[in-house]
């Protein structure tokens, strides 16, 4: 084992330049499901990201990582974070609220981004130009190389609390960045693992600074300072055009929200369909961007899939994320659980009808499946970012595809058909970022590139994507004159 104890995961100080620091403010962090208060944190004042941001340019410049050590820092982390693993998946469980199931693949899939963000660190070059194909250049030679796009500040979200913090971290470590993490207030203790983790693993001060508060202070003061390059966010849709609208001139990838459209055709397998799309619906209470929200299924087979989809959504247990049998826990506040169980009421009230679930206690709502929307409900139009899932008719393959298209937003969309002509028109129209065929629109493996469209963010994510985007070309033209 690391020797990194569950104090030190719990830790209430800021990290900035290498040293673990204190603040005038404290931020409790609670058990989800519990609510007891599991840890406490030191919220961060402007003067914090100032010094973060400026240990973060310092290191660039005093302390330029060669490729070698790169990689050997992400490697060492990847093994601790192996080694801790049943820790940190208990860690996330508590403090984001995800199965226990969930929060162990979690850690697994974290260590495995580090890897491959770590041999991204060894494949960073660039290519010869052959500048004599333009007249008046016959005696340039050129090459382009590409470099560190600097400090980048790097905003994450609260559900997946480790694996979203390693696909910004590690690749900017890989490019060679210096980064300033500012993690959901409501998940922290993961990002302040990770920085022990990082630090054990030998990473130099300054090239990890983390730094904790809500999005409106401590977020906006990250956006708005002119000492980092480039901004990398997950989150809401609103935040994130915020963030877009006052970055400057600095490099933004952005990955947003999605109301996932799912094609279940008539020549589908529906067992594995409804298996498949159920668990994709509710795993981690529906609270991920390319979660199951909208079932778009050939009338043909309506009745028989609605029949399997209903038995696969009541088999899911439901409870506390501790237990390793749980498949679905808790909203992260009372607040959205709250806001999650008005939508249902309000579409119900205007026709929709509840095939199962429906219902809230606390900050659970149980797997919720509805039928007889409107595409204008909010359970359709809207994100839901929690357990909750429409199935609608459609007649023709064209019109599920256009059905699934009519969104404002375009991350993943997910078909089941065995028909290869038909996934092919679906990938070559369905206006997405990945169409995932005989499988949901939540799949991912973290080493695809990964991102959307309109109001689904822009750029790309993945060791080897991120690494691009978070690295500058630079052209080198030699002008080769003839030797005495």
């Amino acid at each position: 084992m690391s020797g990194i104890s569950t104090t030190a995961s719990q830790g209430t100080g800021l990290y900035i330049n290498g040293e673990w620091l204190e603040s005038n403010e404290k931020m409790k962090v609670q058990n989800k499901f519990t609510q007891e208060v599991i840890g406490e944190v030191a919220v961060a004042e402007e003067k914090d990201v100032d010094a973060a941001i400026a240990s973060a340019n310092a290191a660039m410049v005093n302390r330029p990582l060669p490729a070698h050590e790169r990689f050997e820092i992400l490697k060492r982390t990847a093994e601790l974070i192996k080694q801790n693993a049943d820790e940190i998946a208990q860690l996330i469980a508590k403090e984001g609220g995800k199965p226990l199931k969930d929060a162990i693949a979690e850690v697994n899939r974290s260590a495995q981004v580090v890897i491959t963000a770590a041999e991204e660190a060894k494949r960073i070059h660039g290519e010869t130009v052959a500048l004599d194909a333009v007249p008046g250049s016959e005696n340039r030679m050129g090459m382009y190389i590409r470099v560190p796009v600097g400090v980048v500040a790097a905003v994450t979200p609260f559900n997946f609390p480790m694996n979203l913090v390693v696909h910004k971290v590690a690749p900017a470590i890989a490019a060679g960045c210096a980064v300033v993490l500012k993690p959901a207030s409501t998940t922290p203790l993961s990002a302040v693992y990770l920085c022990n983790l990082l630090q054990e693993a030998g990473l130099p001060q300054g090239y990890i600074n983390l730094v904790i508060g809500s999005g409106r202070t401590v977020g906006d003061y990250l956006v708005a300072h002119p000492g980092k390059k480039m901004i990398t966010f997950t989150g809401s849709p609103g935040v994130g055009l915020r963030i877009k609208q006052n970055s400057g001139f600095n490099r933004v990838t952005l990955e947003l929200g999605n109301n996932s459209g799912n094609i279940v055709h008539a020549d589908a397998d529906l067992d594995l369909a409804a298996d498949l799309l159920s668990k994709k619906a509710f795993g981690s209470a529906g609270q991920f961007c390319v979660s199951v929200q909208r079932i778009y299924v050939h009338e043909n087979v309506l009745d028989v899939f609605t029949e399997k989809m209903v038995e696969a959504t009541n088999k899911l247990v439901v409870g506390n994320p501790l237990d390793p049998n749980t498949d679905v826990g808790p909203l992260i506040t009372l607040k959205e659980a709250e806001r999650i169980e008005e939508w249902i009421k309000e579409a119900v009230s205007d026709g929709a009808e509840v095939l199962t679930g429906g219902t809230r206690e606390g900050v659970v709502v149980q797997p919720t499946l509805l039928k007889n929307v409107k595409s204008d409900m909010k359970v359709v139009c809207d994100e839901v970012f929690g357990p909750v899932a429409s199935i609608i008719p459609y007649q023709s393959f064209d019109e599920a595809i256009d059905l699934v298209n009519d969104s404002e937003y375009g991350l993943q969309a997910g078909v089941f058909t065995n028909n290869v002509n038909l996934a092919w028109k679906a990938a070559k129209k369905i206006q997405t970022g990945g169409v995932i065929i005989n499988d949901t629109s939540s799949y991912r493996a973290d080493l695809m590139p990964y991102g959307g469209i309109d109001k689904s963010g822009a750029g790309r994510e993945g060791p080897k994507y991120a690494v691009e985007e978070m690295s500058e070309i630079r052209m080198v033209v030699f002008n080769v004159q003839d030797a005495e």
